[in-house]
């Protein structure tokens, strides 16, 4: 998302692509859900994803813990 898009007034949940370093709102709304622990995370505070995943964090350790479940499963 970048600064010149409008989601003001958007409610539920949005739907996004996640892109390196950026994402594009595929369906306006005002969060969208840690998919570690849940959480909402609104649109103008998500900092945290994965584009090969395509799924967002809430935060650092969240994106941590998803990263050593998904390597954990690939080494064995």
């Amino acid at each position: 998302m970048n600064r010149m898009e409008d989601n003001f007034g958007a409610q539920g949940e949005a739907k996004l692509r996640y892109l390196s370093g950026e994402f594009r709102i595929v369906v306006h709304g005002a969060y969208v859900t840690c998919a570690v622990t849940g959480k909402k995370i609104m649109l103008e505070e998500l900092k945290y994803w994965n584009a090969d995943l395509q799924e967002a964090y809430v935060d650092a350790e969240a994106s941590l813990k998803r990263y050593q479940q998904t390597t954990q499963k690939n080494s064995t």
